[in-house]
């Protein structure tokens, strides 16, 4: 809040310029610094909230914070999973317990991954069932290349948390983020998106030769990569996932 401690003028006007620059008043506060935290999920059942952390390629680097208790890594180029849980419950405790969940990329460079191997986690989803849908975001810079050739393309995974064994739904098209991940409430129908596909750095489309990055989704002759929603369901009409 304004008015306490660092947050205090000069340096910060007003509350509003606390809300607009929170992650500049996280840090004058000392708050814990993560690699990338992007999409925050709570877990209705479990109570407890997971944190896809996807990369940091600046940690332990000279000038930039080294490892710690929460982002074991220096540098952390695959990322890893959080999860915490408030104090009785309550989302307005001050205190909580907390668990790194699971380090991914390869188990030789850290991962920890009980199951199919994934890097960079980005958007997450629980569904009805508590199963936590994990998206990837490897950034094309990096996908297919040195310590991320094995794991492929970007990727939709799941995992039930009591399990902690991850599985992987689907592969997305070259160059392509996996993102916005939903199933409608009977579970019967999904929707995912395909962000960017065939964005390659160093390369741009070529009019001549319109495919020699990506086609997706069309597949036609004269066709280019297009971001697009997917809609899948099951030949038997049955449950996703299952």
């Amino acid at each position: 809040m304004h008015g306490r401690g660092p947050l205090t003028p000069p340096a910060v006007a007003d509350q509003g310029e606390v809300m607009v620059r929170t992650r500049q008043a996280a840090d004058a506060l000392g708050a814990t610094r993560m690699d990338r935290a992007e999409w925050d999920m709570p877990h209705p059942a479990r109570g407890e909230v997971s944190c896809a952390c996807t990369s940091s390629a600046q940690r332990g680097r000279p000038g930039h914070e080294g490892a710690t208790a929460v982002n074991r890594r220096a540098p952390n180029p695959f990322g890893h999973l959080v999860r915490w849980r408030e104090d009785g419950g309550d989302p307005a405790a001050t205190r909580f317990r907390w668990d790194v969940f699971a380090q991914a990329g390869p188990a030789e460079r850290g991962g920890t991954i009980n199951g199919d191997v994934f890097a960079c986690p980005d958007g997450l989803w629980v569904d009805a069932r508590g199963v936590l849908w994990v998206q990837t975001d490897v950034s094309p810079t990096a996908l297919g290349k040195g310590d991320f050739a094995p794991l492929g393309n970007n990727a939709l995974l799941a995992v039930h948390p009591a399990t902690g064994v991850f599985k992987r739904f689907l592969t997305g098209p070259r160059g392509a983020e996996i993102t916005g991940f939903h199933v409608t409430p009977d579970g019967r129908t999904a929707f995912v998106n395909i962000q960017h596909p065939g964005e390659v750095p160093g390369d741009r489309s070529n009019p001549e030769a319109p495919r020699a990055l990506s086609n997706w989704p069309d597949f036609v002759a004269d066709g280019r990569p297009r971001s697009s929603t997917v809609v899948i369901q099951r030949r038997d009409g049955g449950v996703i996932g299952t």
